[in-house]
């Protein structure tokens, strides 16, 4: 018989403003404390320097965490130049200094080699795994980790202030997988004068952004709020970019039992993934082949928890 997991069944999403100076995951823990919730888990890690835009998956929402993750994300960041860091960010010690400081010019002339599809080396402080080891557990212990160079697309990266010859504020926005950690150590590279991150904020992750945020302190007050649920984002909400299918409630059955069902739909490849609605509450992602919809995630709601 399994196990009754603790808490209640709370579906849906909650986006957080994180504060700087605490990690992604103690914040998965409060969040789950807060709503008394479950299960929870978020869509993209935020290291602790970092703020801004964290989305937290409750429930059935974590089914598609993978989705909001695939989704493109935005940045708003300061560069310090003139040092290089080991972590590539303000928290790490220097291992390089010039006196060298970019002008205006010389940084905008810059930033188009950072733009379209490129190649980009993951900071040695990531969790990457190398061997099955974190490659910043490999740093903290003296290593030096081999990251091997992994294709991003970079959307748009602009110089948006230049409040003194020492920093410059970007504003970035990227696909799956890109660290803004090396965009400011890679500037500072090909700029000739080395460069680090001081601050960091997400302002979008997927379909989220900071109008949907709530701060740090009013998620510990919900806690003791009755209508919590109100600030939740639908599960639906995550699969913005997905393509929807209406079924009826019959076919919805079926899906939650693992059975293919047939869909009319146009424009939709073969082997491509989609989601199927009943009245507008998420009951199965899977995949569109020759007219039927395979179910390979299927979520468990009522039409109260969905919407």
């Amino acid at each position: 018989m399994a196990r009754r997991r603790k808490g209640n069944p709370v579906h849906g999403w909650l986006i957080l403003d994180k504060p700087s100076g605490i990690g992604s995951t103690p914040l998965v823990g409060k969040t789950k404390w807060a709503l008394q919730a479950q299960k929870c888990g978020h869509a993209g890690t935020l290291d602790p320097l970092a703020t801004g835009v964290l989305a937290l998956a409750l429930g059935e929402a974590t089914k598609t965490v993978q989705y909001v993750m695939d989704g493109d994300k935005s940045y708003r960041f300061t560069v310090r130049w003139g040092i290089a860091t080991n972590t590539d960010d303000s928290e790490g010690e220097p291992v390089n200094t010039s006196d060298l400081r970019p002008t205006r010019d010389q940084i905008e002339a810059a930033i188009p080699q950072f733009i379209g599809e490129i190649q980009q080396i993951p900071p040695a402080y990531s969790a990457i795994k190398i061997n099955g080891e974190r490659s910043y557990a490999l740093a903290r212990k003296g290593e030096t980790p081999e990251l091997s160079a992994r294709p991003i697309r970079m959307d748009s990266l602009a110089l948006v202030d230049q409040p003194d010859a020492d920093t410059a504020i970007f504003e970035m926005t990227c696909g799956k997988g890109g660290y803004v950690r090396a965009i400011g150590r890679d500037l500072g590279q090909s700029l000739g004068c080395f460069g680090h991150i001081t601050q960091l904020r997400r302002t979008r992750t997927g379909p989220f952004t900071l109008d949907d945020a709530i701060s740090l302190e009013t998620l510990e007050e919900m806690r003791h709020t009755p209508v919590s649920s109100a600030r939740l984002i639908s599960v639906a909400t995550g699969l913005d970019g997905v393509p929807a299918l209406a079924v009826t409630e019959a076919q919805a059955n079926q899906l939650r039992n693992g059975q293919a069902v047939p869909v009319a739909v146009s424009g939709l490849d073969y082997g491509s993934t989609a989601w199927a609605s009943f009245n507008g509450v998420p009951v199965a992602i899977g995949q569109f082949r020759s007219g039927l919809l395979h179910p390979e995630r299927v979520l468990l709601m009522s039409d109260a928890e969905g919407n």
